[in-house]
């Protein structure tokens, strides 16, 4: 092989290999700006929104519903549509910001929130929640938790008020409080992949299942 022949090898050697890191870069790029502004992967670490959502649940959220957000400064760069009760939302954590939490919406800002003997009473009226379970019969008095009996509180604007839908085990508002509306990064709204730990096992029958 001349002398030639060896720098055209070398040039075309590199301009593959500069040509493999353009588009590995393109790729992780686009994949950034996906996950940031569009679509991210989550997954469920432990039980309190049993049993819609079980422990290695793997899911997708839209964060695009909401709106666009700076994801530092969280300033709304395109507006979207607000929260609604019964969404499941994953959020910034109020107690430590590293955070990031997943339960369902249940008062909306400007309501009327109160736990009865552990029936949710939204403005008076009692909230149907056919997605919940209790898995302990005792009820717990006021003055011990705010877990069976609570409020009542009114949602302070531009706030949401949150419960798991495994109501006896669940670290919610009624034990922190409120979450910031500009805190929500999105709608869950699909299991793309459920791994059983428990039975070392795929859940084959949670792929692809919408979640309400």
């Amino acid at each position: 092989m001349s002398q030639k022949e060896t720098l055209s090898y070398k040039d075309t050697l590199t301009y593959k290999i500069w040509d493999w890191v353009k588009t590995i870069v393109l790729a992780l790029l686009l994949a950034l700006f996906i996950r940031t502004f569009f679509v991210q992967a989550f997954k469920i670490p432990s039980g309190s929104m049993i049993p819609t959502l079980l422990i290695g649940d793997h899911i997708l959220v839209n964060k695009f519903i909401y709106g666009v957000r700076n994801p530092i400064t969280r300033e709304v760069w395109i507006k979207g549509r607000t929260p609604q009760r019964r969404d499941i939302i994953v959020f910034i954590f109020p107690k430590d910001r590293k955070l990031d939490f997943i339960k369902r919406v249940i008062g909306l800002p400007g309501e009327i929130v109160e736990i009865r003997n552990k029936i949710v009473y939204i403005n008076g009226v009692p909230l149907k929640e056919p997605y919940v379970q209790h898995t302990d019969p005792h009820i717990l008095p006021r003055d011990v938790s705010p877990r069976d009996n609570f409020g009542p509180v009114k949602v302070p604007p531009g706030h949401l008020f949150v419960m798991g839908d495994n109501r006896d085990a669940s670290y919610d508002s009624r034990f922190w409080g409120f979450v910031p509306i500009r805190d929500v990064k999105g709608k869950a709204f699909i299991i793309y992949f459920s791994w059983d730990k428990e039975h070392f096992r795929i859940r084959w029958n949670r792929i692809g299942k919408l979640i309400h």
